[in-house]
């Protein structure tokens, strides 16, 4: 598995973990929902800014690695 995908669907289930939680504080009245609710805002932005930094940084390192998409469409023109 490619690891750009690894890195979005850990994203994804993060995310998703988080907006789970906030839906369960928010019915079960519980004090903490606003923070919860609060905190997955927070993480459906922050999140998907880190996996892009993650991957910036990357490619930074491995300046070598090309994407296998880039070399397919190179050898196709």
């Amino acid at each position: 598995m490619n690891w750009k995908r690894i890195l979005a669907v850990i994203g994804l289930v993060l995310i998703l973990a988080m907006y789970a939680i906030a839906l369960v504080s928010a019915f079960s009245r519980s004090p903490e929902s606003k923070i919860w609710l609060m905190a997955a805002v927070f993480s459906t932005v922050i999140i998907p800014v880190f996996i892009y930094a993650a991957q910036l940084v990357y490619r930074m390192l491995k300046p070598g690695d090309k994407d296998k998409t880039s070399d397919k469409e190179s050898n196709a023109s």
